[in-house]
C-alpha cells in the first residue's frame, strides 16, 4: 500500500478551506493509503503566537482532525514535536538546501518585498523542515493545495540531491491536488484564499463558528453585479468558489448545482450553499464536542508517537551512518 503524508499548521482555527481542501480529502484518502497525518506544531513558531492560544489551537486540530472522520485506527495521528526526528532531520535538510532556493520560496519572498520587518530565521527556514516531514516518512504522495505545490517541489529537489550525495535513501514524493476544492477562496474578497488570518473575520468561515454566524457570512458573500449563474471563474470568482463549496460538500458536480439555480437570484444559490455548510458544520461540532470532552485525544497522540517514532527512528539511523555522523563504540 502506498503511503501518503500531510500536516496542517493550526497558528488559528481551522477553517472550512482547511477542511474540503484538506481534512476531508484525508478522510477519504485514508481507506486506500497508509495515512500519516501531523499537527505541525513547530512550524506553528515561525512568528510569535500567544502560547495559551497556541495551546487551544493544538488542542482543538487533533479534536477537529477526529471529528472530521480520521480515525486512529486506519491512520497515524500525532504532534510534530512528539517525534524528534522532524527537527533532527530538518536542520540536515537545511544543510543540503541552496541559499537561492529559499530565497524563491514564495512566503518568505512575498514578505520581503512588502519590506516586512523581524522575519525570523525559522520563516526563512521553515521548507527544509517541511522536506523533512516528508521524507521522514518516504511518503509516496502528498496532498496539497495548489499554492503549496512549490514546497513539493523544493521537497523532491532536495531528496533528489541527497540521494545523488549519498546513495538512495529517501522516495522522492508526488504532490496530489484535488480537482475541485483545491483552493477555497475568501468570502469577502475571492481574489485571496480563505486563511485563518484574515482581519475582518468575514471572509473565513470558522468550523467551530456558530451555524448562524457561517450563514450570515455565506448570505453576505461577494458576487458580482452580472446576476447570471454560471461558472466563470475569471470574471466572477465570488460566485465560483461558492457553487465549489457547495459542490465540494454535497458531492454534487458543479455544473449540476449551476442547472438547479440557472435563471435564479444569487440569494437563493447563497442559501442553497448556506445550508449546505451548515449541515457539515453540525455534524462536525457535535462530534468535536464529544472528543473535547473525552480523553480521546491524549491516547491518540500517545499512539501515534509511538507509531510515528518507529518509522522516523529508523530512517535516522540509515541517514546519520550515510552520512558519517556515527561513531560506533
Amino acid at each position: 500500500m502506498k503511503r501518503m503524508l500531510s500536516g496542517i499548521k493550526p497558528t488559528g482555527q481551522l477553517t472550512l478551506g482547511n477542511y474540503i481542501g484538506a481534512l476531508k480529502n484525508f478522510v477519504s484518502y485514508q481507506d486506500d493509503y497508509e495515512m500519516i497525518v501531523f499537527i505541525a506544531n513547530l512550524h506553528c513558531i515561525t512568528e510569535y503566537q500567544d502560547p495559551a492560544d497556541l495551546r487551544k489551537n493544538l488542542t482543538d486540530a487533533v479534536a477537529l482532525y477526529l471529528a472530521c472522520g480520521l480515525d486512529p485506527q486506519k491512520s497515524i495521528i500525532f504532534l510534530q514535536t512528539d517525534v524528534h526526528a522532524h527537527a533532527e532531520l530538518g536542520y540536515i535538510m537545511a544543510c543540503n538546501t541552496y541559499l537561492g532556493e529559499l530565497n524563491r520560496m514564495t512566503q518568505f519572498k512575498d514578505k520581503a518585498a512588502k519590506g516586512e520587518k523581524n522575519m525570523t530565521a525559522g520563516l526563512y527556514t521553515y521548507p527544509c523542515l517541511m522536506a523533512a516531514d516528508i521524507i521522514l516518512y518516504d511518503a509516496d504522495y502528498v496532498p496539497v493545495g495548489d499554492d503549496q505545490k512549490q514546497h513539493v517541489e523544493l521537497t523532491r529537489d532536495l531528496t533528489q540531491r541527497f540521494n545523488n550525495k549519498y546513495g538512495e535513501t529517501f522516495v522522492v514524493p508526488q504532490p496530489l491536488i484535488a480537482k475541485v476544492g483545491a483552493r477555497i477562496m475568501s468570502l469577502s474578497d475571492p481574489s485571496k484564499k480563505m486563511s485563518k488570518s484574515d482581519e475582518t473575520n468575514k471572509g473565513c468561515i470558522y468550523l467551530l463558528d456558530d451555524l448562524s454566524l457561517a450563514r450570515k457570512k455565506i448570505m453576505s458573500a461577494v458576487t458580482d453585479s452580472l446576476g447570471i449563474i454560471q461558472l466563470d471563474k475569471e470574471n466572477q470568482p465570488g460566485l465560483y468558489n461558492l457553487i465549489e463549496i457547495a459542490s465540494s460538500l454535497s458531492g454534487r458536480t458543479m455544473e449540476d448545482i449551476v442547472k438547479e439555480f440557472e435563471g435564479q437570484g444569487y440569494g437563493k444559490l447563497k442559501a442553497y450553499v448556506a445550508d449546505v455548510v451548515c449541515a457539515e458544520l453540525e455534524k462536525i461540532q457535535a462530534r468535536y464536542k464529544e472528543i473535547i470532552e473525552s480523553h480521546k485525544i491524549e491516547e491518540v497522540l500517545k499512539d501515534g508517537a509511538l507509531k510515528a517514532s518507529a518509522i522516523a527512528d529508523k530512517k535516522m539511523e540509515d541517514v546519520k551512518k550515510k552520512i558519517g555522523l556515527e561513531i560506533k563504540y
